[in-house]
């Protein structure tokens, strides 16, 4: 018996194997709240997604999903953050820099850890399609 696909329904995703795929799907989660934004999406194609157009438009969400961004991105980052001290104190050279660590972080602006802009949008997306070459 075929079960079909309910309006609202939550549909599980599989685990990219990504390191970041809680933060991945956070965002989209939140994206996908904003109607206009829901609809750009569901209209783009592969090619506008990864050129970065579909990321210009997250300045025409609305404030409480760029709020709900700002709050995922500062997460994400002291995540990160987190992992960096825990190999730095795994290492005993603790002359790394800790900026070149944030800095193999592709999938977000760490220059910027407190706001979620276009180019956190497009820095993810370039990361995802570049582990899906």
């Amino acid at each position: 018996k075929a079960e079909g696909h309910v309006e609202g329904e939550k549909v599980e995703n599989p685990d990219t194997g990504l390191y970041y795929d809680e933060y991945l799907r956070q965002v989209i989660d939140v994206l996908e709240t904003d109607k206009h934004f829901r609809e750009k999406l569901q209209t783009a194609d592969i090619e506008e997604i990864k050129s970065g157009k579909l990321s210009r438009e997250l300045d025409l969400v609305s404030h409480h999903v760029r709020t709900r961004l700002d709050e995922l991105k500062r997460q994400e980052v002291a995540r990160l953050r987190m992992l960096i001290k825990a190999k730095m104190d795994s290492v005993q050279d603790t002359g790394l820099d800790h900026q070149a660590l944030l800095k193999q972080f592709e999938h977000l602006n760490h220059q910027n850890p407190d706001t979620f802009e276009p180019k956190d949008l497009d820095m993810l997306i370039k990361a995802v399609s570049a582990r899906y070459k």
